[in-house]
């Protein structure tokens, strides 16, 4: 691809910028556990996006004072030992950087932090309603395939891929669930509560 405004080859698209995103979602995770001083970060080595993540959050743990404790996540058999380990390192909460295998066993990442009592933020909504997770910040998937929608009317009609420019996701959602911080002995500040775009009760 020669850029995002210009891919040529025959691909566009939409993206979400993971570096940018991952880091707001430690920053409001933060917000949301402040007498946390060590916070857990699952995430997969073997998805590409996931290294320059984990080198934005890192950047971005040293700024908010906050002892990250990294735990690699390559199968659905290792949530049970990275939990272990967040556990035993004393984590205050908990990243799990989005991937398809973090979204793909939601339901057994959400039930593992309540049983170990961990707050967690997540980058999919979906986690959130049913399942149980404490939060999560992500783009508005919705809104995504709108404009994908958008994109194969242009391309149908005989607009060139390689024309159009990869779009950065422009909306994004806070989802905070308050079942599951009460669950958790949390009580969430007022200002991230107003903040949220959807709070689940």
């Amino acid at each position: 691809m020669a850029s995002l405004a210009r891919p040529g080859g025959n691909i566009t698209g939409l993206s979400m910028l993971l570096t940018d995103l991952a880091v707001k979602e430690l920053e409001i995770l933060t917000e949301a556990v402040p007498q946390a001083k060590r916070i857990g970060v699952l995430w997969n080595p073997t998805t590409p996006s996931h290294v320059p993540a984990v080198r934005a959050i890192e950047g971005a743990g040293d700024k908010l004072g906050v002892h990250l404790v990294l735990v690699a996540v390559r199968a659905a058999d290792d949530f049970e030992g990275a939990f272990a380990t967040m556990v035993r390192e004393r984590a205050g909460g908990f990243l799990a950087v989005p991937s398809p295998l973090f979204t793909s066993y939601g339901a057994a990442v959400a039930g593992l932090a309540l049983k170990h009592r961990l707050p967690g933020m997540f980058g999919h909504r979906d986690l959130i309603g049913d399942l149980g997770a404490l939060m999560s910040y992500g783009a508005d998937i919705d809104d995504l395939n709108r404009r994908a929608a958008f994109y194969i009317d242009k391309i149908l009609k005989g607009a060139k891929p390689s024309d159009l420019p990869v779009e950065q996701a422009s909306k994004y959602q806070l989802v905070v669930n308050l079942k599951t911080a009460k669950a958790l002995g949390l009580e969430l500040h007022p200002t991230l509560l107003a903040r949220a775009d959807e709070v689940i009760d």
